[in-house]
């Protein structure tokens, strides 16, 4: 392995996805909570892994795992039930709990501030369809990062900013369940608008902190050498990647995207100075990869799995129908070096779906998840070795949780969870993913 010895090694969760707890100690609703209520999902996590009440359990799962770093998300609701207003005393508490928990154990906290929970109430005045909403995100990130100056040095402010605008707001698959290309660019653009006032907030609360995004990608290729693969994957890569990349690092939003969104976009979205703002300086970026996705003119605007996701995956696919495709994190990380230049970046999530059960000896021999791993770290080391300063590995996801519209049909965790029991099995990954960081 050529990763030096400084490389931090991490997982991930959110959450909405493990904690539970939904509605205790003062936490407000957020969408999320009715949007799984009104059945939109099949599954809600009211309980999910139950880690609110198995915190120390879990913290001493992550010390036996051996990670640098731990990354999670707070909910908003817990700490600013209604979004805004008093502190939740006993919401905050919690996260210093976690925080503490995690110091004590020599595990760095990486904590998100927004995971796609919003507040159902901020939600009920227009949610991320409001302007004022980056507002109110930038209060609450600059009272947490004030509460947790000292002891959280790194930060990301906003999670999948994408997913969040247009599987939520464009095909409704997501809360809070919209279906209007207007819903969806308004919060998208209220969503950085909302970053770049949450970086200076808490710039000024605590100057120490780092500071930066975790945006997703999908590495997009012809599907063939026709003229119209290749003009429809420029233009999906426009929709997919430059329009939450480009304004994050001052390029403003793609020309050519602009043009062909002219008459999608709600009038006077974007006002003088919000560029400036959203592009305020980030120490890093956070980079979600799971696969590649190859484009022809019928997806030049549409997510899609290329196979059908369920227990027996076509080959070259995980559970999710995703491709397995570790050469197009070494090619986009190229890229995003090459075209946007971070001074750091770090893999903040990374993994693989796969249903691997106990078997009768009670081992979960998740050899396909393995195998996932290791080749996307192999990946991550060929753009270094091409100068690409990647510094860090997150795997998605420390345990099984609620996989938001697919409930708890699918199953990314290094750690089993029965969710009629709430038992916690380390499957063979874990193991595995132990002995590398060692």
């Amino acid at each position: 392995m050529t990763l030096p010895d400084d490389f931090t090694w991490g997982v991930a969760t959110s959450a909405y996805q493990i904690e539970g707890a939904w509605d205790e100690d003062g936490k407000g609703e957020s969408i999320w909570d009715r949007f799984a209520h009104e059945g939109r999902i099949g599954d809600t996590g009211d309980v999910a892994c139950d880690h609110y009440h198995r915190l120390e359990e879990d913290l001493d799962l992550l010390a036996d795992l051996g990670v640098d770093a731990y990354r999670f998300s707070i909910a908003w609701t817990r700490v600013l039930p209604d979004g805004r207003g008093p502190v939740n005393p006993p919401g905050l508490a919690f996260y210093d709990r976690l925080v503490d928990g995690l110091l004590e154990r020599g595990i760095e906290p990486v904590p998100t501030l927004y995971h796609w929970d919003l507040p159902q109430a901020l939600q009920d005045e227009g949610g991320w369809e409001r302007r004022g909403i980056a507002d109110d995100f930038a209060a609450y990130a600059e009272g947490v990062a004030g509460h947790f100056a000292g002891r959280v040095r790194r930060w990301l402010t906003l999670n999948e900013p994408w997913v969040a605008s247009y599987i939520g707001h464009l095909y409704g698959v997501f809360a809070p369940g919209l279906t209007s290309w207007q819903s969806a660019l308004a919060a998208g653009h209220h969503q950085l608008l909302a970053h770049g006032r949450a970086v200076a907030a808490m710039r000024r609360v605590d100057p120490a902190a780092r500071i930066g995004l975790a945006l997703d990608c999908r590495y997009a290729v012809p599907a063939s050498d026709d003229p119209a693969d290749i003009d429809a994957t420029r233009h999906f890569d426009g929709f997919r990647n430059r329009w939450f990349f480009d304004p994050v690092f001052g390029k403003g939003y793609p020309s050519d995207m602009l043009e062909a969104f002219a008459d999608r976009l709600p009038d006077g979205l974007v006002v003088d100075g919000d560029l400036d703002e959203i592009a305020a300086p980030i120490d890093f970026l956070g980079l979600n990869y799971y696969t590649s996705i190859r484009i022809d003119p019928e997806h030049r605007e549409q997510e899609f799995a290329e196979a059908e996701p369920g227990p027996s995956p076509a080959p070259g696919h995980t559970e999710m129908g995703w491709r397995i495709d570790p050469g197009g994190l070494t090619a986009f990380l190229r890229r995003v070096q090459e075209e946007w230049g971070p001074a750091e970046i770090m893999i903040t999530e990374n993994g693989a779906s796969y249903g691997d059960a106990p078997d009768e000896a009670g081992r979960i021999r998740d050899q396909r998840r393995i195998d996932y791993i290791a080749a996307h770290v192999a990946a991550v080391e060929a753009a270094r070795a091409d100068g690409v300063p990647v510094t860090g590995y997150f795997v998605w996801s420390f345990m099984d949780n609620l996989e938001w519209a697919a409930g708890f049909a699918q199953r990314f965790g290094l750690v089993w969870v029965d969710q009629a029991t709430q038992e916690r099995i380390p499957k063979d990954s874990f193991g595995w993913y132990r002995e590398l960081i060692s």
